[in-house]
């Protein structure tokens, strides 16, 4: 949907809440290249979902039983948690990040096999492709002009929402 900001004074007001970080967002890195900051968010997203993940979780017994333990990590948590503030925001453009938070996922899983056949270490991985997903960011963000710390916070955390918006604006679908 549209941004419809009604001007007062020079003010824009919204309709909903979303609308107003989207439009510090443009106001910030519109002029950015999108496709840029769409790899270097989505990289370290999956960098930071999958450190996350590997964080040792408690093993219960009535988990192993159940044969449940193996879905039940931080990264479920941390899914959860972004899903859920995401979903208060815009609802529609949740559950496009929840599909790819799905895709990804499935890559965290294949990087967990891969490490216990004798590859690398998941954390490494993660780790490495983190560092490189922020660098991209925080230079396709500092073409435009000096980003502070709270800005670039708020474009890792608000920024997949926010990426996803401007695809279903060209797509012309409603959010």
């Amino acid at each position: 949907m549209k941004k419809q900001a009604k001007q007062t004074n020079k003010t824009p007001q919204f309709n909903r809440p979303v609308e107003k970080y989207f439009y510090e967002l443009d106001q910030l890195y519109g002029n950015s290249n999108l496709t840029t900051l769409t790899v270097g968010v989505a990289l370290t997203f999956f960098g930071i979902m999958g450190l996350i993940w590997m964080i040792p979780f408690p093993q219960f017994d009535f988990l192993v039983k159940m044969n449940a333990h193996t879905f039940l990590n931080w990264g479920s948590f941390f899914i959860a948690i972004v899903i859920y503030s995401y979903l208060k925001l815009a609802p529609t453009l949740s559950y496009a990040v929840l599909f790819c938070i799905g895709i990804m996922s499935y890559f965290i899983v294949q990087l967990e096999y891969l490490e216990r056949d004798g590859g690398p270490s998941v954390i490494l991985v993660c780790s490495i492709i983190a560092i490189i997903g922020l660098l991209i960011t925080f230079l396709a963000a500092k073409k435009n002009k000096a980003v502070n710390f709270n800005e670039f916070f708020k474009l890792l955390t608000i920024g997949p929402v926010w990426l996803w918006s401007k695809m279903f604006d060209k797509l012309k679908w409603k959010y």
